[in-house]
């Protein structure tokens, strides 16, 4: 039987951990695509950390990470966007509370795959569209910049998250599938 997604536990708290400086770290490596918008693979790691342990681990390793990155690379937190990045992870997370869905017991199916997908691109725009309302309305942004940073991010984003982030969890749940289960 799986953790529950909904309590911190030991392991719980090292995903958060982990996932939130690897995400932070690596959150500067980026393609530019658009001015103050960047294709980052480090998507890929909201994925991972969302799936595995669910939306609350998702949501931290997201939020904590991109408070991370924000602080070494300028110094200054975009609260709006960091909020943005927990909620991606967290729905990504949302297939973790799939009855038959254990990817530490290499349990996923395809239609978990499918799941995933559907929970992902949703949550990246939702979490777009939540960052971009935000510095339209409250931060002042002009609407044009908001609007054009987050369709762009939010396309790049889906990139990502579907030729790194899906494949890195099927290939996960395979690898624990075909060696040693995980307790």
């Amino acid at each position: 039987m799986k953790p529950s997604a909904w309590k911190l536990s030991i392991r719980s708290l090292l995903a958060i951990g982990v996932g939130s400086v690897l995400y932070g770290a690596t959150s500067w490596i980026g393609i530019p695509i658009v001015p103050d918008t960047e294709l980052r693979p480090a998507i890929g790691l909201l994925t991972l950390f969302g799936a595995l342990f669910g939306p609350v681990v998702g949501f931290l390793v997201g939020f904590i990470g991109h408070v991370i990155n924000d602080l070494i690379t300028s110094g200054t937190v975009w609260w709006d966007w960091a909020l943005g990045s927990g909620i991606a992870a967290a729905f990504m997370g949302l297939i973790y509370l799939s009855r038959d869905f254990d990817p530490h017991n290499g349990i996923m199916k395809k239609s978990h795959l499918v799941r995933l997908s559907i929970f992902g691109v949703i949550g990246i725009f939702a979490s777009h569209t939540f960052s971009g309302l935000f510095d339209t309305l409250v931060m002042g942004e002009p609407n044009d910049t908001t609007v054009v940073q987050s369709i762009s991010a939010g396309l790049a984003n889906v990139a990502v998250f579907l030729i790194l982030g899906l494949p890195a969890v099927w290939a996960y749940a395979n690898r624990i599938r075909q060696g040693a289960r995980v307790s």
